[in-house]
């Protein structure tokens, strides 16, 4: 199975006091031993850094751009990345018309376009609500990782 795996899922992996942090990691090594295969878009990857990189008082981590690089080095071994295209831009423009998604939401709906240009219909998420609205995708919440 193909799943992408969305940034809330990512950031909470190295947040190691958050009581989300052992539900993330067990849940991607649980479905990484089951054998499916595990993706990032581009986007999930600037929005991890952005995280990571931002202070810790406006919602970030604080790191260093150095450890900010550790840990993307090690999602870069990890997940697979799928890389940002044209089909994928014109997936995201229907789908932001024809959903109404305004807002903070086009991120969503940009990873949804990735994942429909790139043969997944699964993605691992804390926030499930955000892709209720988009049909022919499987929302798996990390603490339904069996």
């Amino acid at each position: 199975m193909r799943v992408l795996v969305d940034t809330n899922v990512l950031i909470r992996t190295v947040q190691k006091s958050h009581p989300g942090c052992r539900v993330a990691r067990r849940a991607l090594v649980a479905m990484y031993r089951e054998g499916h295969d595990l993706f990032l878009g581009t986007q999930n990857v600037a929005e991890f850094w952005n995280v990571c990189t931002r202070p810790v008082d406006v919602n970030g981590l604080g790191l260093s751009i150095e450890g900010a690089d550790r840990y993307t080095s090690q999602l870069e071994r990890f997940f697979g990345i799928l890389p940002d295209s044209i089909p994928a831009f014109q997936f995201w423009r229907k789908l932001v018309v024809d959903h109404a998604v305004m807002g903070i939401k086009v991120h969503d709906a940009r990873l949804v376009a990735v994942m429909g240009t790139s043969d997944i219909q699964r993605i691992v998420t804390f926030n499930a609500s955000d892709f209720s609205r988009f049909s022919g995708i499987e929302v798996i919440h990390p603490e339904d990782v069996k």
